[in-house]
């Protein structure tokens, strides 16, 4: 068998009576609209329910599928310790949705209890779990579950994962029912959880739009800017769910909407038909991507082009690319410092540089610097042969650091700064995301430095030229 059907359920705890008491009747339409989605999810004959919940736990480089036998959770964290939940996991589904991951060219992982001891993490049901599942037992669904995590893959890496479950439930011969948890924007009110944004309430409108349409591609390109503005934490499990329904016809029904406390809670309806080649979108989103990667690549400047193609062939295991001295612009023929940073999905992979030159020239301290910010940034796993495609580069070759003595000889944006005490010593690049200020730069400069907040400093600052 396969996908039997999928759904998109909201997850806040004050809709349950014995967490909300009076406050959970202010969404009514919620609370029956995940009832009869339990109903319409029984009616379909569905054998297992997969769960993706934004509140599992994250890893920015993999998507993860809990292994324990027995899932189990409560609403104690929310004043209501005697709501209980007990599963069993449907490991033979857990197994076979890992290995489709593989087969899709998505990097995902299970999470069992050594694993979870290890990065002391807690593995029980969260509440983007056990919220929908409080009101689809109320319609009599009571099925083994699977619980994965989402992940901050790009949007198109996503979507492997629906196609990978349905092509699971497809080998196991199991019904399933796959259901997307999260909320959309939490910024709809003045008194919203985080803070209020004008263009919230159109941007649920336009979510509402596109799943009651069925519409994966409107979803996947949806501007990022207003995505991050709206403050949302269901778009991306509904986008791994939409790949489940790949090359389906869909029946899709969106069964309420509420936002009374700030926050859309959105509940829907997806049910797949038959076969729909307008649908078969992994096949485009493969296009689309190799395009995205062409076009990329034809603007990289000689630095990150240097930078890419030797982190490239050292994780490939090939030897380093051979620069003919002619072949190098002549301004990158001198020695300089450099700082190599690399980016998956606008965040930060991995970044390794140098406060004085350590080759022979420029060319190769982009290489040497390319391959340690790739493999050896204590912060970050080593960059895996998967995930080459998806990142992007930039170098910055820095100036000669000069001493200067007051603070308002710095500007974030235009100097980088260096603070030394002892032998202890901390640099930060300019113009960064989210720095604006001097104070915070020589703040975050001093923690990376293991110097005290209030501690003496001699202060050095630089500029750069980035290349990208």
């Amino acid at each position: 068998m396969s996908i039997v059907h999928c759904g998109v359920v909201p997850h806040p705890p004050i809709a349950v009576p014995e967490v909300g008491k009076g406050e959970a009747g202010k969404v009514s339409e919620t609370q029956s609209a995940l009832v009869e989605l339990g109903r319409r999810i029984k009616e379909s004959g569905a054998e297992t329910l997969v769960i993706i919940s934004p509140h599992s736990p994250l890893f920015n480089d993999a998507v993860v599928i809990n292994k324990t036998e027995k899932l189990q959770g409560t609403l104690a964290n929310f004043g209501a310790p005697q709501v209980v939940f007990n599963y069993d996991n449907d490991i033979d589904l857990v197994d076979k949705i890992l290995e489709e991951c593989q087969k899709v060219n998505l990097v995902s992982a299970p999470l069992d209890e050594k694993l979870a001891e290890e990065f002391d993490i807690d593995i029980s049901l969260d509440h983007g779990v056990t919220v929908p599942l409080y009101f689809l037992r109320q319609a009599g669904l009571e099925l083994p579950l699977v619980v994965a995590s989402m992940s901050m893959f790009s949007f198109e890496q996503l979507y492997r994962f629906g196609v990978a479950a349905s092509r699971a439930a497809e080998k196991t011969g199991r019904r399933v029912a796959l259901l997307a948890s999260g909320d959309l924007s939490h910024r709809l009110t003045p008194d919203a959880p985080a803070g209020y944004e004008p263009d919230a309430a159109e941007f649920d409108k336009e979510i509402v739009k596109l799943v009651g349409s069925a519409d994966a591609l409107g979803l996947i390109n949806l501007d990022m800017d207003k995505v991050e503005r709206a403050g949302e934490c269901g778009l991306r499990p509904i986008i791994m769910m939409m790949g489940a329904l790949d090359g389906k016809e869909v029946q899709a029904e969106v069964l309420s909407y509420q936002g009374p406390f700030g926050v859309g809670y959105m509940v829907a309806s997806l049910k797949p038909g038959g076969t729909d080649e307008n649908r078969l979108l992994l096949k485009k989103l493969d296009e689309m991507r190799q395009q995205k990667i062409k076009s990329r690549r034809r603007k990289e400047s000689f630095l990150v082009r240097l930078a890419r193609e030797t982190l490239e062939n050292y994780v490939l295991g090939r030897p380093r690319p051979e620069i003919k001295p002619e072949d190098i612009p002549e301004e990158f023929k001198r020695r300089a410092a450099v700082f190599v940073s690399i980016k998956k999905n606008g965040q930060l992979r991995g970044c390794i540089g140098t406060v004085s030159p350590q080759q022979d020239n420029l060319v190769k301290e982009v290489m040497h610097n390319a391959i340690s910010a790739g493999v050896h940034d204590p912060r970050f796993y080593p960059v895996r042969p998967e995930e080459l495609d998806e990142l992007t580069y930039s170098v910055d070759v820095l100036s000669e650091p000069e001493p200067i003595n007051d603070i308002n000889q710095l500007d974030p944006k235009k100097y980088g700064v260096i603070v030394r005490s002892g032998h202890k010593s901390g640099l930060l690049l300019p113009n960064l995301e989210g720095i604006d200020t001097v104070q915070e730069q020589l703040r975050i400069a001093k923690e990376k430095a293991g110097i005290a907040p209030n501690e003496e400093v001699a202060l050095e600052r630089f500029e750069v030229a980035r290349y990208k």
